[in-house]
């Protein structure tokens, strides 16, 4: 055997190994131009990360010889080769197998920084496309989908998703790749930042790389209400990579496979942390465009409200004087309560301009005002509704609200928009916040969500959103009641029992 294997042969067999980039494909051509040059029975090459190629099929025989396939200073992989008719390969074909090996371990090296190389690539297009997305004045929520899919399709991942900032010790999933029904189940998830990959990524902000990440999901919510959609067991090897920018983190950019896929690398690792480090930088940009934008919204808002104060209700309340006045000169009672109650209309009609008016001013307020953050919440989810609902206040809130109520009705009335935003199919929302004396027994804080949209779904209970709200709330001794509306559409309502008003005891109109 050893005269039949020429030198054109064996360089034939080379170049054909080197001449492959594509590393499957490689792999094929390497263990089968071994086998076929040798007259080798059969042969296989065991890769441990990226499968086995074969030729010829069957145990291998006492005759097989095994070498190993380096790639550079790392053991690739090791290719085993049977010689034919149970003889014995000899020093010619043991010194062509081992040239054969060796080309093939360089081929490899060569395909393994061609991969990277080309991944490089594509990480770095990934973040052209969102800085492209900034510049034609994309929305923060349509840039964060776009990282989020970017990410998953560069990665090959099966599933993305970012995480952010839900009140202190917790992160909420805004956006979860590829859109479809499991992804609207699993938006709006909370997770704590304890205990989870995705906390821990954003507690210590460095990448975290788990396997099983399914199992995971579904051992942290298993308490949760609703089930797990059946994609989430499937996901197997993920990475959560903090989205940094300066001394902030933003959020965190979660990427995962299923089962079988070969796990995350620590080029991948690398490659994720540079694409989430040009993410950070274009949501924080659009971040800054927002608020230009609503800067110019607040200066507008401002005027407007300067107007209605000095010309609308001054004039409103002299003419509700006059009608007063009117009144007790008119002999006929009937008459007289007519003229009081358009009076008493006007009143009202006062009240509901001076919550507009600070509806109109309070986002660009202080940041300690509990109204200030309860609008801004509003109006950040303005996006997610298309439209801004209408905010309305009675009672005491900044002197009769703790800060520990404060942070559930802040995240509860994000919950309570985001639910609408994603099941009611709404034109229009209103938020009206109350806190009043309840049956002598103290002061209740009451949070009311109406939308004119499809109405209670008919398996309300499996929202995970409104599990949420009603743990808030009976933290409190209050309740979460989500029913229809009397004009159609929904009606929610939260409350919360709070300690006796010591401040401010007046309405707080």
């Amino acid at each position: 055997m050893a005269d039949e294997i020429s030198m054109p042969a064996i360089l034939a067999a080379v170049g054909g190994i080197a001449g492959e980039l594509e590393l499957p494909s490689l792999l094929d051509r390497a263990v089968t131009a071994t086998c076929e040059l040798l007259g080798a029975r059969r042969g296989r090459l065991d890769v441990a990360a990226d499968g086995t190629a074969e030729y010829g099929r069957g145990a291998f025989g006492t005759g097989a010889i095994e070498l190993a396939v380096r790639a550079g200073t790392r053991t690739f992989g090791t290719l085993t080769v049977e010689p034919g008719d149970g003889g014995e390969f000899g020093r010619r074909e043991r010194e062509v197998l081992g040239a054969l090996a060796a080309a093939t371990g360089m081929a490899v090296e060569k395909a393994l920084l061609v991969d990277q190389m080309r991944r490089r690539e594509r990480w770095l297009e990934a973040s052209y496309d969102v800085t492209r997305a900034l510049l034609a004045a994309q929305n923060l929520r349509d840039t964060l989908r776009l990282v989020a899919e970017r990410a998953r399709v560069v990665a090959g991942g099966t599933a993305g998703a970012i995480a952010r900032p839900d009140g202190p010790g917790r992160l909420v999933f805004d956006v979860v790749e590829p859109p479809g029904e499991d992804a609207d189940r699993l938006t709006g998830l909370t997770v704590p930042t304890e205990g989870t990959a995705t906390g821990m990524a954003f507690t210590t902000r460095r990448p975290v790389v788990v396997r099983d990440y399914g199992e995971h999901v579904q051992n942290q919510q298993r308490d949760h209400a609703g089930p797990m959609p059946a994609v989430v067991k499937d996901l197997d090897s993920a990475i959560s990579v903090p989205l940094i920018v300066g001394e902030e983190t933003l959020g965190v950019l979660v990427v995962a496979k299923f089962r079988d896929r070969s796990p995350f690398t620590e080029s991948d690792v690398q490659l994720a942390e540079t694409f989430a480090g040009h993410a950070a930088l274009a949501v924080e940009f659009s971040r800054a465009q927002e608020a230009r934008q609503q800067l110019a919204v607040f200066s507008d808002r401002d005027r407007i409200a300067r107007d209605l104060h000095d010309l609308v209700i001054q004039r409103l309340f002299a003419t509700g004087l006059g009608l007063e006045g009117v009144s007790r000169l008119i002999a006929d009672e009937g008459v007289a309560a007519r003229v009081a109650g358009f009076a008493q209309d006007l009143d009202g009609t006062i009240r509901e301009i001076r919550n507009s008016i600070f509806s109109l001013q309070a986002p660009a307020q202080a940041q300690g005002s509990l109204r200030a953050e309860l609008l801004r919440v509003a109006v950040d989810a303005r996006d997610a509704l298309g439209f801004e609902p209408r905010v309305g206040f009675d009672g005491p809130l900044d002197a009769a609200v703790p800060d520990a109520v404060r942070s559930d009705l802040i995240a509860s009335l994000r919950e309570a928009l985001t639910n609408v935003a994603r099941h009611a199919g709404a034109k229009s929302s209103s938020v009206e916040v109350t806190v009043d004396q309840h049956r002598r027994l103290g002061w209740q804080l009451t949070l009311v969500v109406r939308d004119d949209g499809a109405g209670p779904p008919p398996e309300a209970g499996r929202i995970s959103g409104l599990a949420n709200l009603a743990s808030r709330a009976a933290r409190w001794r209050g309740h979460c009641v989500l029913a229809a509306g009397e004009d159609g559409g929904s009606r929610l309502e939260w409350t919360a029992e709070l300690p006796a008003v010591t401040g401010e005891q007046g309405s707080g109109r």
